[in-house]
């Protein structure tokens, strides 16, 4: 029985080009497509900078639980009149500076901290999604090229066993030279094609090694990700990453609305001061209140670019929302077209598999020339090839199910 034979019996063939890495306790080392998206997610570069945007925000967080808007100031002065009259007029003052939050200010701040934070989380979740995304289609690429290198060389063991038989048929004299021609023709035929299938599993391969840094073997395809249930109650990944911009462009826009001004600044100053020598040191309080004025233009333009914000994000939402539906529609007409198409190349390749049993008994009773049982062993090959890779694009098609409904790989 040939290699594609035994894949019909099974879920889904999991053929290398090259033996599978030996783990230490001799047994083959094999790599899933979900350790192969982590192995993926861990490279990208929202995965590397994930903790020091999450340390940023606690820091913005911490800002808007405190008291003063601003780190304070302090100011020192001295006063002397040595350069001049040097009568000994001294004067030492120390001031401390404390900016002040703007009415509705520090809870607006406050607010919009936590809106980012919740955008950062959506959005990382939303980048896992998109990883995932390009991890599976080089996933399942990978997989039927390896399908197609297992058809050539199913395809040229079997063309090399009947050119072995039409050889020897052709010295009895049974065939003639052109039969043996014929036959060998075909093998060379089956090599061209396990070259070309060599060469695209190649490319598929380091595709699939670039996005995850793992090695092209070992790779388990036989275990294809279960059918989802379309009637997910949570929100898409990618939804929820727009409607959380949306959410932070709405408090962008109310903490701008607040931030009509430069903050005030409450000041508290202490001065120690002499008119001339010989005299006493007399010192004295100061508290004071700088309020600076406030600009149309500037709060304009913030509260312009916080709208431009908010707006973009809301229009963007429905436009996702709308693409999100048709992939989800579109990836469910895929998922049932490829179960009927598995199912009528089974029943081709059964067919055929039959019908090469027959050929091959009347070929050597002498009953069927060669070019007809050569026309059957194609026909029967190409329909073994035809039914494994059934199999992998149904696999495929409900990747990208649960790729469209927004779950990750398992």
């Amino acid at each position: 029985m040939s290699l594609l034979a035994l894949t019909l019996a099974t879920q889904l063939p999991a053929v290398a080009a090259q033996p599978p890495t030996p783990s230490m306790n001799g047994q083959a080392a094999t790599i899933t497509l979900k350790q192969t998206f982590e192995a993926a997610w861990a490279r990208q570069p929202e995965a590397r900078a994930a903790g020091s945007r999450h340390d940023a925000l606690a820091a913005r967080r911490e800002v808007a639980d405190s008291w003063l808007a601003e780190p304070p100031s302090v100011d020192l002065s001295y006063k002397t009149d040595q350069l001049n009259s040097d009568r000994g007029s001294r004067e030492y003052e120390a001031g401390l500076a404390m900016p002040l939050w703007l009415p509705g200010e520090r809870a607006g701040l406050r607010t919009l901290a936590e809106a980012e934070s919740t955008a950062l989380n959506s959005r990382l979740t939303a980048a896992r999604l998109r990883t995932a995304g390009e991890v599976r289609a080089a996933w399942w690429s990978s997989a039927m090229a390896r399908i197609d290198l297992e058809a050539a060389e199913s395809r040229r063991q079997n063309a090399e066993r009947l050119a072995a038989d039409v050889a020897r048929r052709v010295s009895a004299g049974d065939l003639s030279r052109a039969d043996g021609h014929q036959a060998a023709a075909a093998v060379a035929s089956a090599v061209v094609e396990v070259a070309r299938a060599r060469g695209t599993l190649a490319e598929a391969s380091q595709l699939l090694r670039s996005l995850t840094g793992l090695p092209a073997t070992g790779l388990e395809f036989g275990h294809p990700e279960s059918t989802p249930n379309t009637a997910v109650e949570a929100m898409h990944p990618l939804l929820r990453e727009t409607a959380d911009r949306v959410e932070t462009a709405r408090r962008a826009k109310a903490l701008a609305g607040v931030q009509s001004r430069a903050n005030p600044e409450l000041q508290l100053a202490t001065t120690r001061e002499r008119p001339t020598a010989g005299e006493d040191y007399s010192q004295t309080i100061t508290l004071g209140m700088r309020i600076p004025f406030g600009s149309d233009n500037r709060q304009r333009a913030r509260l312009a670019t916080a709208t431009a914000d908010e707006i973009e994000a809301e229009g963007q939402l429905v436009v996702e929302g709308e693409r999100i539906a048709a992939q989800i529609d579109a990836a469910l007409i895929r998922e049932e077209a490829a179960r009927i198409r598995l199912t009528a190349a089974d029943q081709r390749a059964r067919l055929a598999g039959e019908s090469r049993q027959f050929f091959e008994k009347s070929f050597r009773l002498g009953e069927t020339d060669l070019p007809t049982r050569l026309r059957i062993e194609l026909e029967a090959s190409e329909s073994e090839r035809e039914a494994a890779r059934a199999r992998i694009e149904l696999a495929a098609a409900v990747s990208a199910l649960r790729q469209a409904i927004g779950l990750l790989p398992e």
